[in-house]
């Protein structure tokens, strides 16, 4: 990273930050400004912080006379602000510190922040409290916060009895410690295998150069995403993919699969107590989607509309790869994504290894964040003195562009960048929400921030070792804006009256539609050309590879689609069934079958290391439901989204309220009507689309 600051389209100059004051509070990876960390050092920041949320409990606990939203809402909004902070920030060094100890503790203290979470949710007094503010002279945003808060009350069954809402908590304790022992087995578990050279045949040359043999002449590979997703891409040994698929879908495998049905067991249990037919018609219940029966309404609906498309591209992998395999019957799950690239290649004249040269990490790094302040007209600037909790992380802070030179930008936020792989860190890629933004209200009028909201990327993405370019695949790339996508949303979303409704904060089922409409504007060859350059020669990318690599990637949308269909089937399935009588395993190849045409491999048991179980639980379909959402927002932009002005009217109408409105209400606003699947179904078929037109 050579610039310290992006502002719109160009470079800024480096200026000192101007957050140091809206930052009132360490952070547990800096708890007293030594730089130093430890067990102990985090254990005492939470405990200090969860005293703070106790006291505002207290405070709004001891209005005496009419309930208000200052003297009520305020209160209960700064106990949850601490919680949110407190919570984010501690599950962060759970998933990313070097050292075991601090992550060990973490995750207890994170689970202790769960615990005050759950209790605050089953608090009557808190609850009565807020039931007898009066809701008149309150604006749009604060009345949605209070009615949402009292239906989420109601929902973790706050008006029960004292035996059941003590087993609640009970239970909810219990989920929490599962839930977070699933993800750190998931993290710790990376997989090691020794190969041959030749067995490297097809990986790309930077990959061979990065893993050299040892001593004893083999060479290591992990199963990092780094070294597991280009053997699956490009390695021409079907063994050597073979080794790999079982080596990373048997991570945290089998303690994970216990684990998994006490889970399921203890949110049955919880939606028995809660008077729901199953947990997903409870994890529903405040969704966009509002039912489990609406859920299988949808899924049904694509299944139908994606079952022939789906077939079509198969058969026409699988005959394109018989002709180069004879006797080839059927394609393997282990070999799906290298077909899919020999096709593409083939039928598009387009090989995934001839982009990677123009996506070297730190050129991407720059581009994504040059498109973002360009579409949104901010500017971001190095934060070189943030703290930070490892060497490799670099932070920004974010700022309103100024309209012209004597103008003060405004601070917006922070974010922090934890992009390449190390031992003991996650090992997937997300966005982590750390600390909600909260305006300060005086006199009727919003004064400035009186908390700024910070968000963290935390990926694995190739380089950031000395003489590795890190070059990107172009689903890396996709990847990149996808996140950052979130990282937008929690941001331009934080400035709030409330932390309850601030950044990333709408309902389940909308979270993913920021991120996948942003997405969209990789396919932009204009976009791209500004900073997709040759690592070694410096040339920009062509539009015509540009074409093909779109037209390629078109290809196999009905087949992610059937994927997804799978993925989702499953986390539905696992929270409507009887955890006594659910076969994780049975279940998962039943469904592997219905969704997707290649061969089952014995001894898959990637559920064991899917998150999303943990953290969506039923809930994973919103990632189809969002795409439909997120594709009918892009389609309202022009051909040449960088100038088209509906960047800032989606800035303002779809990141910018963040939870203050129903999503419902923001399609509505954005669009002018609800969604429509149009847009969804053209970009599926939009691969079959563009070759009917060749013989028109």
């Amino acid at each position: 990273m050579s610039e310290p600051a992006i502002q719109g389209p160009a470079i800024a100059a480096v200026r000192s930050t101007e957050a140091a004051h809206l930052y009132p509070f360490p952070h547990p990876w800096n708890p007293d400004g030594s730089g130093k960390v430890s067990a102990e050092s985090v254990e005492s920041w939470v405990k200090a912080r969860l005293a703070r949320h106790q006291d505002a409990i207290d405070r709004l606990l001891a209005v005496q006379g009419p309930r208000t939203f200052e003297n009520t809402l305020r209160a209960y909004d700064d106990a949850v602000s601490e919680l949110a902070a407190t919570g984010s920030q501690t599950a962060l060094l759970d998933s990313v510190h070097p050292d075991k100890g601090v992550r060990d503790a973490a995750q207890a203290l994170t689970q202790l922040v769960a615990q005050a979470s759950v209790a605050l949710g089953l608090n009557q007094k808190v609850y009565q409290a807020l039931t007898e503010i009066a809701p008149d002279g309150a604006d749009e945003a604060t009345r949605h916060y209070l009615d949402r808060t009292l239906l989420q009350y109601r929902l973790a069954g706050v008006d029960k009895d004292e035996a059941t809402r003590a087993r609640i908590k009970e239970l909810q304790d219990k989920a929490t410690e599962h839930s977070l022992n699933f993800g750190r087995n998931v993290q710790e578990d990376v997989k090691r295998m020794t190969v041959e050279a030749a067995q490297l045949e097809g990986l790309p040359q930077d990959y061979l150069d990065a893993h050299g043999p040892g001593e004893d002449g083999k060479i290591t590979l992990t199963t990092e995403f780094p070294d597991y997703q280009p053997v699956m891409t490009f390695g021409q040994s079907p063994e050597l993919r073979r080794r790999m698929f079982l080596a990373y879908n048997t991570r945290a495998y089998p303690q994970n699969k216990q684990i998994l049905l006490d889970l399921l067991a203890i949110r049955k249990e919880l939606a028995t107590i809660l008077g729901f037919a199953n947990w997903a018609d409870l994890a529903t219940a405040d969704q966009m989607m509002e039912s489990a029966a609406n859920m299988q309404a949808f899924l049904d609906e694509l299944d139908v509309a994606s079952k022939g498309g789906a077939e079509k591209e198969y058969s026409m992998v699988l005959e394109f790869a018989q002709s180069v395999q004879p006797g080839l019957e059927i394609i393997d799950a282990a070999s799906r994504g290298y077909w899919l690239e020999q096709y593409r290649r083939s039928a598009f004249e387009f090989n995934s290894q001839s982009v990677r040269p123009y996506f070297p990490y730190e050129r991407v790094e720059k581009g994504v964040l040059a498109t973002a302040a360009r579409l949104f007209q901010v500017e971001f600037r190095r934060a070189e003195n943030a703290e930070v909790w490892h060497e490799d992380v670099v932070a920004y802070d974010v700022y309103e562009e100024a309209c012209d030179r004597e103008e003060r930008a405004s601070l917006i936020g922070r974010f922090y960048l934890d992009m390449h792989p190390r031992e003991g860190k996650d090992k997937w890629f997300s966005a982590h929400p750390l600390i909600p933004g909260v305006l300060d209200r005086r006199e009727g009028e919003f004064a400035g921030a009186r908390q700024i909201p910070e968000a963290a990327l935390i990926c694995n993405f190739p380089g950031g070792k000395p003489g590795d370019p890190g070059l990107l695949q172009h689903s890396d790339v996709i990847t990149y804006f996808h996140e950052f996508g979130h990282l937008m949303h929690a941001l331009l979303g934080g400035r709030q009256r409330w932390a309850g409704i601030s950044g990333i904060a709408t309902e389940g089922d909308f979270v993913e539609v920021p991120s996948q409409m942003l997405e969209e504007f990789f396919r932009d060859p204009h976009l791209l050309a500004t900073f997709a350059h040759h690592y070694e020669t410096g040339e920009p990318i062509p539009a015509e590879l540009v074409q093909r690599m779109n037209r390629a990637g078109a290809f196999g949308r009905a087949d992610w689609v059937r994927t997804q269909l799978f993925y989702t089937t499953y986390s539905l399935r696992t929270h409507t069934v009887d955890p006594a009588t659910l076969d994780l395993d049975a279940l998962f190849q039943e469904l592997y079958a219905r969704f997707l045409p290649y061969r089952w491999i014995d001894g898959n048991h990637m559920y064991a290391s899917f998150t999303h179980l943990v953290g969506y639980s039923s809930n994973y379909y919103t990632y189809l439901y969002d795409k439909v959402i997120a594709l009918d927002f892009y389609s309202q932009f022009s051909k040449h989204p960088l100038d088209d002005p509906t960047s800032m009217r989606y800035r303002r109408t779809v990141l910018e309220p963040g939870g203050s409105l129903p999503g419902k209400e923001i399609v509505m606003r954005f669009l002018g009507r609800y969604q429509s699947a149009d847009a969804f179904t053209e970009w599926v078929g939009e691969e079959f689309q563009a070759a009917a037109s060749v013989y028109d």
